[in-house]
């Protein structure tokens, strides 16, 4: 008989809760126009054909300008407001697969933490805040060179995207631009 192989990976996680000091409605518009939706068909014609890898990154440097793309969206209010609880709260699945590939040819359980899981959310104190795990935290949880390097990037890349959403960039994502 085949020994069975576990490995359990405890790590600590940052989650940042950012008030972004605009109407929830304002921002969510802003940010879904900073990162655009996903164009499935169009990678998909990609996949169909098998282009190269090439034609892929270029699809995605034309349609991420901010280096992200909006893979699903959930807004929770609607059933959350059936059990009575009126916060505003849209969730979403953002990332770049161009980027992801780049840790996932390490290895490919980075799937857990790439696209990016992020929040926009208005609680009882009808503040407006942007919520997210620091991507380095994740990544870097892998123990490969590579791949903290990248959620490393990714930090950055974040930041970036914050800075043009007129939002609070938190220190530790740090100050450079990729």
């Amino acid at each position: 008989m085949e020994r069975e192989r576990i490995a359990a990976v405890s790590r600590p996680v940052t989650r940042y809760e950012i008030e972004v000091g605009q109407d929830f409605d304002e921002f969510l518009d802003r940010y879904e126009r900073a990162v655009p939706p996903y164009p499935a068909e169009e990678f998909g014609r990609l996949v169909e054909r098998g282009a190269e890898w090439e034609e892929v990154r270029e699809l995605a440097g034309r349609v991420a300008p901010h280096h992200f793309m909006i893979y699903w969206k959930y807004d929770a209010g609607p059933m959350m407001g059936l059990a009575g609880d009126y916060f505003r709260c849209s969730e979403y699945l953002m990332g770049n697969h161009v980027i992801a590939e780049r840790m996932f040819r390490h290895n490919p359980a980075i799937l857990l933490y790439a696209p990016l899981r992020t929040a926009v959310t208005e609680g009882a104190d009808g503040m407006t805040r942007f919520c997210f795990d620091r991507p380095a935290d994740g990544f870097g949880s892998f123990g490969d060179d590579a791949i903290t390097a990248v959620g490393a990037e990714l930090d950055h890349k974040l930041a970036l995207l914050l800075r043009h959403l007129s939002v609070p960039v938190p220190a530790a994502l740090g100050a450079t631009a990729w």
